[in-house]
């Protein structure tokens, strides 16, 4: 049996997500046309974006997708701003440093968010300013970002705003008649629970309608490939057809489930029990409630002589659960996910689980 997933990243899938794999398809035949033009048709509904957004696939992780929306929805000419909180932020960074795109940060610690004033006053000090970038849940801490505040500023001051919602997208409300934003990337395999092999980029028809020879990339040619299937609804280069597939699926699956408050209740509720239980076990949650997203939570390593991190993984790997590593500069940390084919059953079997693990290795919380 496999493992349960409590990551951010692969996931625990579904039996019928797994099973819509066992197919091969022909990626010129007519079916998997229209397998994929649904697919795409499906992902704009979920930011009620019909007649405004397009959605772009791109094969690969999802910093595949960030980076395609950066390099190809941007040009030399552009200044950038990068808030900044954790490693998904940095990321950002780093490709605009590949790409030589010109950039300011404004970055805060780990665990806290951006000062929706002193973002203002950046802008406002830097007038060169065209474009912001925002990682909506930034997966190293889980925090959860104001996005929707974020993005009446930037509406306001008229700039065009650019979301990585790769832990957000599918179970956080992301509807683009509220939030004003031009570009949004994402994947299948976190929180709409497909496989890990397609990302895409939710972007304004008139944004990427200027978006030619931007791309320092044939491969990530956004652009390009939107050109491509406005023509014949096709992918440029082959395309990952049994991950589509399984894609299809789990945004069946999304839909039946009550779409994005549905998922975002199922989240929330796994949230909520794991919480509860690891706080009765004596760890501290590195984030507050009011900042903490229900996508996956960080906990403080205690100070134990016997807590050993690599010791604790492996033996809750032992009794079929994964979870994460911390992924904090400032102290020593472990993650535990709320995401995936996973419920309240699966959330209390964890607990119990490392109530079991604690005993074996002998860790004590004072």
């Amino acid at each position: 049996m496999d493992k349960k997933l409590l990551t951010p990243g692969p996931l625990t899938t579904s039996y019928s997500t797994k099973k819509a794999m066992l197919h091969d398809w022909g990626s010129r035949d007519k079916n998997f046309i229209e397998l994929n033009q649904s697919i795409l048709e499906s992902l704009v509904k979920l930011i009620n974006g019909e007649d405004e957004f397009e959605c772009v696939p791109m094969q690969g992780s999802g910093t595949f997708a960030v980076e395609s929306m950066i390099s190809s929805l941007t040009s030399k000419n552009d200044k950038i701003l990068i808030l900044i909180n954790g490693a998904y932020g940095k990321r950002m960074k780093i490709i605009c440093d590949y790409l030589n795109r010109s950039y300011i940060t404004y970055e805060v610690s780990e665990t806290e968010i951006h000062n929706i004033n002193e973002i203002e006053k950046i802008i406002d000090s830097n007038k060169q300013i065209t474009h912001v970038f925002i990682v909506y849940c930034e997966t190293t801490s889980g925090i959860l970002n104001p996005i929707e505040e974020i993005s009446h500023l930037i509406n306001r001051k008229k700039l065009s705003l650019f979301i990585d919602a790769m832990s957000a997208f599918g179970a956080l409300p992301l509807n683009s008649k509220k939030i004003k934003v031009d570009a949004i990337a994402a994947s299948a395999n976190k929180c709409l629970e497909g496989v890990p092999g397609v990302g895409f980029v939710l972007v304004k028809k008139n944004i990427i309608e200027m978006a030619k020879n931007n791309s320092h990339s044939l491969s990530l040619d956004l652009y390009d490939q939107w050109q491509t299937m406005q023509k014949n609804k096709q992918w440029r280069f082959t395309p990952p057809t049994h991950v589509l597939a399984a894609f299809s699926q789990a945004l069946i699956e999304h839909k039946k489930e009550g779409g994005i408050e549905g998922r975002h209740k199922r989240y929330s509720n796994n949230c909520s029990i794991i919480c509860s239980g690891m706080e009765k076990l004596g760890f501290k949650k590195l984030l507050s409630n009011s900042i903490q997203a229900p996508i996956i939570i960080t906990f403080i390593q205690p100070e134990n002589s016997n807590f050993n991190f690599r010791s604790f993984y492996n033996c809750l790997s032992k009794k079929g659960f994964l979870i994460y590593p911390g992924k904090l500069t400032a102290s020593e940390t472990f993650r535990i996910g709320c995401i995936g084919n996973l419920d309240s059953k699966d959330m209390h079997n964890t607990i119990e689980a490392i109530k079991d693990v604690m005993k074996e290795l002998k860790i004590k919380i004072h």
